[in-house]
């Protein structure tokens, strides 16, 4: 076709299947690397690339000038960011905090936590609905609830109020509390320390009697009275 040509609905209609066939090729391939899960799941920077991901796409597919090759590329650079982003954040406490927030705990031993609740801007009625969403209608029978990064409400509730199940027939359930992350990835983490009221050294003194060191364990999680797991580092 030269420029002398005229350009026919015909050709207009090849040339925007044929962009929209390469942004969706590009589009799938760039979600499906980074792993992406449903939106109500992301964390908050995979829904910001993902938001940038949709409105780059639809530059080249909404103007016929625009060359389709800048939105590939762009789209693979924002690829190419997150996977890096993602893996630092595996690596680095501080950065995960930075880019991807941090859960909080708005229930504790039974007691709703206010100063928690203005943090999160966050008013009784919502913390209620979400709890409804967890179908526990009265606030009295939580024993912990934590506000995870992505918006969900993980719900505990106090021993008299769960339900009983065979193993729990052979358990003393007021000897039972919330699991929390203590060491992730070979580093311990001191909010969950001082939500559960031990010491560092307390960590290491428990692991020196399982034989193990904290920069050899891959997750360790602890309640309040002490019961623990632990999964320790895989040799690569």
């Amino acid at each position: 076709m030269t420029d002398s040509d005229p350009v026919t609905l015909g050709d207009i209609m090849i040339i925007t299947i044929s962009r929209t066939i390469i942004m969706y090729l590009f589009l799938t391939i760039g979600i499906r690397i980074m792993g992406k899960r449903q939106i109500g799941d992301m964390q908050p920077n995979e829904l910001v690339v993902t938001l940038l991901i949709s409105e780059i796409a639809a530059i080249p597919l909404q103007d016929s000038g625009q060359p389709v090759l800048n939105g590939v590329v762009a789209i693979l650079l924002l690829v190419a960011l997150e996977i890096f982003l993602s893996v630092l954040a595996m690596k680095n406490i501080k950065c995960r905090r930075l880019f991807s927030g941090q859960s909080v705990m708005l229930i504790r031993n039974g007691t709703l936590d206010q100063s928690a609740m203005k943090r999160v801007r966050m008013t009784v009625l919502d913390l209620i609905e979400l709890l409804r969403g967890q179908n526990v209608f009265d606030i009295s029978t939580v024993a912990f609830a934590v506000l995870e990064v992505n918006g969900d409400l993980s719900v505990m509730l106090k021993p008299e109020n769960q339900n009983v199940t065979v193993k729990d027939m052979k358990l003393s359930k007021d000897k039972e509390g919330l699991q929390l992350p203590v060491i992730s990835d070979g580093k311990i983490i001191m909010e969950s320390l001082d939500a559960l009221q031990i010491t560092r050294d307390e960590v290491i003194k428990i692991l020196s009697s399982k034989h193990t060191e904290y920069e050899n364990v891959f997750l360790m999680t602890m309640d309040r009275y002490k019961n623990l797991n632990i999964i320790e580092r895989r040799a690569d």
